[in-house]
């Protein structure tokens, strides 16, 4: 007996179109590898990522929370390296971390705790620790930073330092986000105040500054955005397919970036960049690497930092003309879904009838 074929509905044949043609996009403008598995049994919700500044191959993670204020550093093979712990704070919603610089121009790590999912906190913090020299587990004392923002409480999991100046900026987790920047000079005894300066895609779990300063980008759930100084957006990076993307940062070299996610064994990433979306240094566009400039009121001015154009303007004279997307493999999974079962109900429907 010959069984028919259930055709599919027709309704379902431009959605099927719609989802493949993005896929050929991004698999042309990208290519995706896993980098490593976190090992460490302590880990279960990496909920940050930055590329080392003074190790090959070492990237620092921390818990979200419920973990005790300390940050771990992994090895390209998914060990841990060290453990920093910081003495006298609180983890209460760790949600980004980021390296920098301080004012002597030494390498730094800033840590972000500045979750608030209900958008009541009147001050997040953000504490700052030297990077160690040598990696070995140890205690330090953080330098902490109270920051509000210019219009209220937030919620936040994005924390980027720009090379460049040395400023930090936080993008709010929202369906209509914001980049927020910190004041002239970030003060250890009084609130700092940070002030809206861009608009940010919706949802943003994490950013990260390239390493010369060039390029931004602002990932969510189920996709990432760059931009280019002054504030010019390049266009959409595939995020792989993750239990809960929640980290960022580029490689040292600048030439691609990691993803992160919680979740025990978390795998992390590599998507390799790709024309325009490529630093300035790394491509061999720009001179000299990142200016580093003390953030204090007497700093010489920097270049404009790589942010989304003020109030979600379009900035590149491009407005009304359509933009390639490349989806990333967790929106496909989501619309797969929800065709799968569109398609599982109209054959159902078909039978009975």
């Amino acid at each position: 007996m010959r069984l028919s074929r259930p055709r599919l509905p027709a309704a379902a044949v431009p959605v099927i179109a719609f989802l493949l043609l993005p896929v050929a996009a991004a698999r042309a403008e990208t290519a995706q590898s896993e980098l490593f598995a976190v090992q460490d049994p302590r880990i279960t919700e990496s909920s940050g990522l930055a590329a080392s500044a003074l190790h090959a191959d070492v990237y620092w993670t921390h818990n979200d929370s419920g973990d005790q204020p300390r940050i771990y550093a992994i090895g390209a093979d998914g060990r841990t390296k060290a453990t920093v712990t910081l003495a006298g704070v609180q983890a209460r919603d760790w949600e980004a971390i980021s390296t920098g610089k301080d004012d002597a121009g030494r390498p730094v790590l800033f840590v972000g705790d500045i979750g608030d999912n209900k958008a009541e906190r009147s001050e997040v913090v953000v504490y700052r620790v030297a990077e160690p020299a040598e990696l070995k587990d140890a205690t330090v004392t953080p330098v902490k930073y109270r920051v509000r923002y210019q219009d209220g409480p937030r919620d936040a999991e994005a924390l980027m330092a720009d090379p460049r100046s040395g400023k930090l900026y936080i993008a709010s987790k929202a369906n209509q986000g914001a980049v927020y920047e910190q004041p002239a000079a970030l003060s250890d005894s009084a609130v700092n105040t940070f002030t809206r300066v861009a608009a940010a895609p919706p949802v943003v779990t994490d950013g990260a500054f390239s390493p010369d300063g060039t390029r931004l980008i602002l990932r969510g759930y189920f996709g990432a955005t760059m931009y280019a100084a002054p504030g010019r957006e390049i266009g959409t990076v595939s995020v792989p397919f993750q239990k809960q993307g929640e980290s960022v940062t580029f490689t040292r070299d600048g030439r691609a970036v990691l993803f992160g996610s919680e979740g025990a064994n978390s795998t992390v990433y590599r998507v390799a960049l790709e024309g325009e979306a490529v630093p300035d240094m790394a491509a061999g566009r720009g001179a000299a690497g990142p200016q580093v400039v003390s953030p204090g009121p007497g700093s010489a001015p920097s270049a404009a930092p790589a942010l989304p154009a003020p109030g979600g303007g379009d900035q590149d004279g491009d407005a009304g003309r359509p933009k390639q997307k490349a989806y990333g493999p967790g929106f496909l999974a989501v619309f797969g879904i929800v065709l799968t079962v569109y398609v599982v109900m109209q054959i159902r429907g078909r039978k009975k009838g």
